[in-house]
């Protein structure tokens, strides 16, 4: 029973890093999101 406990072990341990180094190798493309520019407060107080 441990052999096989091992073998599933082993089995995921080798699946993580098999994807670690295709995340590595192959990065996702970042997200472009547009700038939102902050307006002053002043500009919307009282006059």
């Amino acid at each position: 029973m441990s052999r096989l406990a091992f073998l599933i072990i082993a089995v995921l341990l080798a699946l993580v890093a098999a994807g670690a180094v295709l995340i590595g190798l192959f990065p996702p493309e970042p997200r472009q999101a547009p700038v939102e520019r902050v307006l002053p407060a002043e500009r919307f107080g009282t006059r």
